[in-house]
């Protein structure tokens, strides 16, 4: 019986526990090899940036909550930390100071107006790239653990990051499984969450069908 738990175990390691990488693998795979420094705004207690920032010459976090802040420095991700308010990068930071600038599950705390002025600046002080995660169309959701700023304030869709320039990658399975607050909609949600997972090799193509999307825009030097 033992061993027959040991080798499901296995097997469940084996074929999930990838799946369940995506996102962080992915955003490694677009920052190492061509980036030396990384400007990684709203990075909450934990961000992607935890599983390759050593690899980094020279990273910094933001963040305007404090206390997410502090939960982050704990585990030393990054090389600085700063508490701002991410719409003032554009005075703190010269254009071309970063090889990358990272927006991990933040734009859709900002209005729309807010967002894509933000997006301007970051395709200004990124020198090689600029990569956005976010979900697939607006997701409700309202403040938690004493957070203001953790509400949902837009949405944006994979159609309008492609006019932008950007690339865009279908991320954590089909969007359809997904209901309030992004919780997987059907119980056993363990179930239905391993059929999330096994989808992702799908939306990762087909990007407007997916839960959330990663975007990535290579800058030029004519941008630059």
């Amino acid at each position: 019986m033992f061993e027959i738990i040991r080798i499901l175990k296995k097997i469940n390691r084996d074929i999930f526990g990838p799946l369940l990488e995506q996102y962080p693998s992915l955003v490694k795979k677009e920052v190492i090899g061509s980036c030396q420094t990384l400007l990684d705004l709203g990075c909450g207690t934990k961000s992607p940036a935890e599983k390759f920032s050593d690899k980094l010459h020279y990273s910094v976090g933001i963040d305007i909550f404090e206390p997410s802040l502090l939960k982050n420095n704990k585990l030393k991700i990054y090389t600085e930390y700063r508490k701002m308010d991410v719409l003032e990068i554009g005075n703190v930071y010269k254009e071309n100071s970063f090889d990358c600038v990272l927006a991990s599950e933040l734009i859709e705390h900002l209005a729309k107006d807010d967002g894509l002025m933000l997006i301007t600046m970051m395709e200004k002080i990124a020198k090689k790239k600029v990569i956005i995660f976010t979900p697939n169309g607006y997701l409700p959701q309202d403040k938690y653990d004493g957070n203001e700023f953790q509400i949902h304030r837009s949405g944006w869709y994979p159609s309008e990051m492609e006019d932008m320039g950007y690339r865009v990658i279908g991320i954590r399975g089909l969007k359809l499984l997904r209901g309030k607050y992004g919780m997987i909609r059907w119980t056993p949600r363990e179930f239905w969450r391993r059929i999330s997972l096994l989808t992702q090799p799908v939306t990762e193509k087909f990007s407007k069908i997916a839960f959330q999307i990663l975007c990535v825009k290579d800058i030029t030097e004519a941008e630059g």
